[in-house]
């Protein structure tokens, strides 16, 4: 992984290089691709997300998103990238890192979506790599959360194989679809991730 520039400076200049995927911060030009990669995944998606507001994919709408995602990386509360294809730099889909905590917790927690097209090939595995280490290495944080339902079974795969820990389950943890529904937590600490790295071939 290459990073381009601090994320305290300009935060378009932030790109984060992998082998077959690179993650940058999403801007005005990203809106067609979103919009056109978002609807014709959304079957896809739909079940394991919040209710999509009428307007989820208008120009407007995402231009709102852009100015939540700036206000929480200047106050350093929130991550967002979008991930793209070494090959064509298309976009494939999103992640972020939300709800940091500083102080004793020095944690955040994962989230990430990719357009159906482009599932189980590897490219989130990826990207999810990348953005651990931004948020070990840049941001110094101790602890990565993430949760899924216990039906994702992709998305479970996606942890365990990341190097997280199923830390147990909880009632009713987030709102899908318009329903409160039971999901399984998972956590890696730093540490964890430096030995899982510390282990892969050429370390």
């Amino acid at each position: 992984m290459r990073l381009f520039k601090s994320y305290s400076g300009n935060v378009g200049s932030v790109r984060l290089e992998g082998a077959r995927a690179f993650l940058r911060p999403p801007c005005e030009r990203d809106w067609r691709p979103y919009a056109e990669i978002r609807a014709a995944s959304r079957n896809f998606l739909e079940p394991w997300e919040p209710t999509w507001p009428a307007d989820a994919l208008s120009r407007d709408a995402f231009y709102r998103r852009l100015a939540r995602y700036s206000n929480d990386w200047q106050n350093d509360t929130g991550y967002s990238m979008f991930v793209f294809g070494q090959e064509g730099s298309a976009l494939l889909g999103g992640i972020s890192l939300s709800n940091v905590r500083r102080g004793v917790a020095q944690t955040g927690t994962l989230g990430y979506w990719i357009g159906e097209a482009y599932a189980n090939q590897g490219y989130m595995r990826e990207g999810v790599s990348l953005l651990l280490g931004f948020c070990f290495g840049e941001l110094a944080l101790h602890r990565v959360e993430a949760a899924c339902l216990p039906k994702n079974t992709a998305s479970r795969r996606l942890l365990l194989a990341s190097g997280f820990s199923e830390d147990g389950f909880a009632r009713k943890y987030l709102k899908i679809r318009g329903v409160w529904q039971d999901h399984l937590l998972f956590s890696l600490l730093s540490e964890d991730h430096q030995s899982t790295l510390s282990r892969r071939p050429g370390a």
